[in-house]
């Protein structure tokens, strides 16, 4: 054990700077990690916060039409990269999603309500124009941001009738994102490594109107 601690040491002591350069390599390799991690939280921080929610409103409504009625607004802007592949005639296809929730204090809270709205956005190189299209109702626009503007606002998007919220603590969610899924193969690869491809906005609460029961 001694003669064995003895050699440890004269070793130590004539490789100074091989120890050094092994601690300085370390150092470095860590470091190395600790910038990727922070590029990597930092990518995905910046894909979430592409699209934003600015409000989102639940309100509703009795008389001739009664029902649970949806306002919303979504602030985005569409990268180059997105713009030039609708130019050259890919469709990209955005969903806003809905959640209406209710808590239950026995168990995990009962979902009531799950709804979408789909939107086709396309470019038209004979008409020369840009096509929005909603279920089975398009619309066309001279130019994508006239398009992007009208997919940016919800009104009075009806989710259901007006007893949807009575009764309980009932909540919604709201969100907005860029469905990779309906993109061409290569296109789904790509959504995995470039940031352009990752358009998605956070989980948003729904404000509810005064005029929501309790």
């Amino acid at each position: 054990m001694r003669a064995s601690a003895r050699l440890e040491r004269d070793v130590v002591c004539q490789c100074p700077s091989a120890l050094a350069g092994v601690r300085v390599c370390w150092a470095r390799a860590c470091r190395l990690l600790l910038l990727v991690a922070l590029m990597s939280t930092s990518w995905l921080v910046r894909a979430e916060d592409r699209i934003s929610v600015s409000h989102a409103t639940v309100s509703v409504r009795s008389g001739a039409d009664p029902g649970t009625f949806v306002d919303a607004q979504f602030d985005f802007e569409l990268p180059l990269s997105l713009r030039e592949a609708v130019d050259h005639g890919m469709a990209l296809y955005f969903v806003i999603e809905l959640e209406v929730s209710r808590g239950r204090w026995y168990w995990f809270d009962k979902r009531l309500l799950d709804d979408s709205i789909e939107y086709r956005l396309s470019f038209s190189p004979l008409t020369r124009q840009y096509r929005l299209a909603r279920g089975a109702l398009a619309q066309p626009f001279d130019s994508l941001d006239q398009a992007l503007a009208t997919m940016r606002r919800v009104t009075q998007w009806r989710v259901a009738d007006a007893t949807l919220f009575a009764g309980g603590k009932t909540w919604g969610q709201i969100r907005m994102r860029l469905d990779t899924s309906m993109l061409p193969k290569p296109f789904q690869v790509n959504a995995l490594t470039d940031p352009d491809w990752v358009l998605a906005s956070d989980w948003f609460r729904l404000a509810l109107s005064s005029d929501n029961p309790p």
